[in-house]
């Protein structure tokens, strides 16, 4: 399934509405917030491809991403100008699957935090003929091959022994592979964020703070950490996971609370009972596409290993409060100092660990 999570309570469907009637802000952090949470350099990122791989049709893709754009003041990322792109499973223009409007917000979701992150990157969109992972995991090999540098899923399951039959398709030669840690706290590890050379994906409640970074984070208690039943643990995190004889879950994280949400524009009809428009999302389904675009804002996606973010920790926000979970108080559940599994090494400071 999709790692998004939509906020219904009365307050953020108002506040939306408000949006959408009255030109007034819209609900939950947007691109101007997140750049400056995060440090990021946003004029960079020319020349690099973000790719996101999702399920089923989203109808309104390119009109919902231009409203989002404009919003905040971003550069138009259109099909006449070349920026976006949107093609089926087989990388093809037309034909694309059924339209699904949960994953619809999934889509909308992905766009606009990988246009929160970068800016001047371009955006590819590959809708797989439906959520089984044959289908989500050709839609990854499409991605490659159409020459995207960073590929962003925010999608997963438990880990099963039969998923090393896809390792390949999340590590393609030349593209940078992030995917959500999920959103079931400390649990098994999803795949295919857990899969050898994924970069892993945690998450955040993001708030502002009068100290000098002007904010503060806690690991949100819903983003996934987990210990490998299958994969073996790579070299970066023998110094950082002694608990853990296989891999762990995350490396990296940022918002993804969504009661600290995101403003996404969506007007495919949806299945939740909102009002199309402005809407309030997190879920590591934030997290993914957004990491995805600060790689891309790096314009390193070609040659970035998960393996930078351990060797430059002074370039990441270290998260130190909040759990996901019990676990006696130890760092695959508990936000620690330096390393743990909700949030991995921490959250983007501008774009050094990328």
């Amino acid at each position: 399934r999709c790692f998004a999570l939509i906020r219904t309570d009365a307050g953020a469907t108002s506040a939306g509405l408000r949006a959408d009637l009255a030109h007034t802000a819209p609900p939950g952090f947007g691109a101007t917030g997140l750049e400056s949470a995060y440090s990021l350099p946003i004029s960079d990122g020319s020349g690099q491809t973000v790719a996101l791989v999702d399920a089923y049709n989203d109808p309104t893709a390119a009109s919902d991403l231009a409203v989002y754009r404009a919003e905040y003041g971003l550069p138009p990322c259109t099909t006449a100008n070349g920026c976006f792109t949107k093609v089926n499973e087989n990388g093809k223009k037309g034909h694309y699957p059924v339209t699904d409007g949960g994953w619809a917000v999934e889509e909308s979701l992905d766009l606009d935090m990988v246009s929160a992150a970068c800016p001047n990157c371009h955006i590819l969109l590959v809708e797989g003929t439906s959520n089984e992972v044959s289908d989500l995991a050709a839609s990854a090999q499409t991605a490659a091959a159409l020459g995207a540098d960073v590929i962003s899923n925010s999608y997963g399951l438990d880990e099963f022994g039969g998923m090393q039959h896809y390792y390949a398709d999340y590590h393609p030669a030349g593209a940078a592979v992030v995917a959500s840690s999920g959103d079931y706290g400390f649990t098994a590890a999803q795949f295919p964020t857990v899969a050898p050379h994924v970069t892993a994906v945690g998450g955040t409640s993001l708030y502002q703070s009068a100290n000098s970074r002007g904010w503060v984070e806690h690991a949100w208690d819903g983003a996934s950490s987990g210990c490998s039943a299958y994969v073996p643990k790579p070299s970066y995190q023998d110094a950082v996971s002694p608990h853990c004889t296989m891999r762990t879950v995350a490396d990296v994280s940022s918002v993804a609370d969504p009661d600290t949400g995101l403003a996404v524009y969506d007007t495919t009809p949806n299945p939740y009972g909102l009002t199309p428009g402005w809407i309030e999302v997190g879920g590591t389904s934030a997290a993914s596409p957004f990491i995805a675009g600060v790689i891309g804002l790096a314009g390193n996606g070609s040659t970035f290993r998960t393996s930078s973010i351990y060797a430059h920790p002074q370039f990441l926000n270290d998260v130190t409060v909040g759990s996901n979970g019990y676990c006696g108080g130890d760092y695959l559940c508990t936000a620690k100092k330096g390393y743990d599994g909700p949030t991995g090494m921490g959250t983007p400071n501008g774009i050094g660990a990328f």
